[in-house]
């Protein structure tokens, strides 16, 4: 299991790379910091749902810092 997997993992105010949902098919990753977390499980296998600052919305693919 990846660290974006992890809702522990996932905290408001950290940069991360999420996968938008028109990006799911190409992998193409966005860079931002964590406004909500929009996963209430756990775990999620696809990535922890977040929308970030800019408003976008994606599964959190990686932990920035």
């Amino acid at each position: 299991m990846n660290e974006g997997q992890s809702r522990v993992n996932v905290q408001i105010g950290k940069k991360v790379s999420i996968v938008l949902k028109q990006d799911q098919r190409t992998g193409k990753q966005t860079e931002g910091i964590v406004k909500d977390i929009l996963t209430n499980s756990p775990t999620h296998p696809h990535g922890i749902k977040v929308r970030l600052q800019s408003g976008d919305v994606g599964r959190v693919a990686k932990i920035l810092g």
